[in-house]
């Protein structure tokens, strides 16, 4: 299984005009490129390309024996440019778009010579920028899975992600007052309550959960990149893919929800279901039950497995 970092030098325009060189970085999981059909998996907002193996975040989900085979498929994924695992990042951020990391992946995929692939799949923002590629290039893949996603970012995301963008931007603790913000959006009001129920910690002198969201500030903060971090939660708030041209895609469509997502919400996900059924038959609709919100797509695998075992 090949896991090391690969690289692809490309010249890149951003839509803004902006002139960039991007050093897009990959890994390949399974069989040999070109010996059998390429899954392309594109990460969430603090992931990265290692999807499978010991240290693969979404290891219960790719791998061998895994529902998505290690030993059938060819597994692709994409670094987006700048979230810092290969060591580059973007100081200017705003001059790219998910559209931008889109049209950089399809480079990348040129650039592998590779001509379709069987399958696109995306959680959360990896799947907001597998919107935009589909729209962009409507053969691209037999099947498409967005996971926990919409082909744009509603109002109640754009505002969550604004209150992201000020806490990134003060002066003390900024990445870990925003991943704990991030992580009350990530989970819901019956998930806390439900995991911590008002247990004290004498010793720390607070509340579990409050030692829970401390945790996962800090965690975050000392694996991941403050302007890494700009970028990614300015791509979550401007995903915004052509209404229009999703009709054109010809893949298969399969939706993935979480009933309780706060982030990309079920009934906006159906709703764009019911739009796409209008005028496309290859259209699917699925919904993971949860109390854990938009993170249950990371963690209620038994019912993802279930999902994708009967797509693919």
């Amino acid at each position: 299984m090949k896991t090391e970092l690969n690289y692809i030098n490309l010249s890149y325009q951003t839509n803004s005009g902006k002139e960039y060189h991007i050093p897009l970085s990959y890994q390949l999981f399974g069989q040999e490129l070109f010996t059998a059909p390429i899954v392309l998996v594109n990460h969430a907002l603090t992931g990265n390309s290692n999807v499978s193996g010991e240290e693969g975040w979404w290891k219960q989900l790719i791998g061998r024996n895994q529902v998505i085979d290690t030993d059938k498929y060819t597994v692709l994924c994409f670094n987006i440019p700048g979230n810092g695992y290969d060591d580059f990042f973007i100081d200017e951020y705003e001059d790219f778009g998910p559209s931008d990391m889109a049209n950089i992946f399809l480079n990348g995929i040129e650039a592998l010579d590779i001509k379709n692939l069987y399958a696109v799949i995306g959680g959360s923002l990896g799947g907001g920028i597998g919107w935009e590629m589909l729209a962009k290039k409507p053969g691209l893949a037999r099947i498409f899975i967005p996971i926990a996603c919409d082909f744009k970012t509603h109002d109640w995301l754009h505002a969550q992600c604004m209150v992201q963008k000020f806490l990134l931007n003060v002066d003390q603790e900024p990445l870990q007052k925003a991943r704990i913000h991030a992580m009350l959006c990530y989970r819901t009001p019956q998930s806390l309550n439900d995991r911590f129920q008002n247990r004290y910690d004498q010793e720390k002198q607070r509340l579990k959960s409050e030692d829970w969201l401390i945790y996962h500030g800090n965690s975050l903060n000392e694996r991941f990149s403050l302007i890494a971090y700009r970028l990614m939660n300015h791509l979550l708030m401007t995903i915004n893919t052509e209404e229009k041209s999703l009709g054109n895609i010809e893949a298969q469509i399969h939706l993935v929800s979480v009933d309780t997502d706060l982030f990309f919400p079920a009934s906006e996900i159906r709703m764009c279901f019911e739009k796409l059924k209008e005028n496309k038959g290859n259209v699917f609709y699925h919904e993971i039950k949860s109390m854990h919100g938009h993170d249950a797509f990371l963690m209620e695998y038994e019912q993802l497995n279930n999902i994708i075992k009967n797509i693919l």
